[in-house]
């Protein structure tokens, strides 16, 4: 994809995010606009990772484009009127799944410990602050939730201080690390906001704070042009 295309998309995303918060916000006859934006922006967040050269290697676009995929059936699925948490929640952690596969090369174990140990605990002072507002048959899927989201986060934070001074890669994995920590934070606001006593202006917050964290990962698949010389 050339700077042009590439911009544009990015354009598009940014038009297609705003729609999808503006529809939640507004509700009532605008929560079509909510749910035409919505996945599209996700769509639009797939293509950038699909069609982003040069990637780093196939292994890598392929795991980053699984987990956008995902991404867009949990979207779908926690936007729909009817209460699919749960299946919505399942698609995410698939999701982080698939992100973690992209992120484990090329991080030292050290940093992966101590990445985790920070990570961990802002996901444990989350659960322990809202686990008993949470009902009891949920207790399990969102902890395993919380565990695969925590090690997602820190295998990106790990493998971007790893990579801190690689010409070709310090770039894409600190974006990779920005959108681990974009969606550590999305997930917490949307935490408390469900099992919580609520946030205001809860859909932009939530929204916002998520598709940047896609297009932080999605942007982390392309590499800079010194890697054609």
């Amino acid at each position: 994809m050339g700077t042009l295309g590439h911009r544009r998309v990015e354009a598009a995303i940014a038009l297609a995010a705003a729609g999808a918060i503006a529809g939640a916000l507004s509700g009532g006859p605008w929560i079509w606009l909510h749910y035409l934006c919505k996945p599209l922006a996700t769509l639009l967040v797939l293509s950038l990772a699909a069609r982003a050269v040069p990637a780093q290697s196939a292994r890598y676009r392929a795991a980053v484009v699984a987990g956008v995929v995902l991404s867009l059936a949990g979207d779908v699925l926690l936007m729909l009127p009817q209460d699919l948490f749960v299946p919505g929640l399942v698609a995410f952690l698939l999701a982080h799944l698939c992100f973690c596969a992209a992120f484990f090369p090329g991080a030292r174990w050290p940093a992966r410990l101590l990445a985790f140990v920070a990570y961990g605990a802002v996901g444990a002072a989350n659960m322990a602050l809202l686990l008993p507002e949470i009902p009891p048959a949920l207790h399990a899927p969102v902890l395993a939730y919380v565990v695969v989201l925590v090690a997602m986060a820190s295998l990106a934070a790990a493998r971007a201080w790893s990579l801190r001074r690689d010409a070709a890669l310090a770039r894409p994995a600190a974006f990779a690390a920005w959108g681990g920590a974009l969606f550590v934070l999305s997930d917490s606001l949307l935490a408390w906001d469900r099992f919580g006593s609520g946030l205001p202006l809860s859909p932009l917050l939530v929204l916002a704070s998520y598709y940047a964290a896609l297009w932080c990962i999605a942007r982390s698949v392309a590499v800079p042009r010194i890697q054609e010389r």
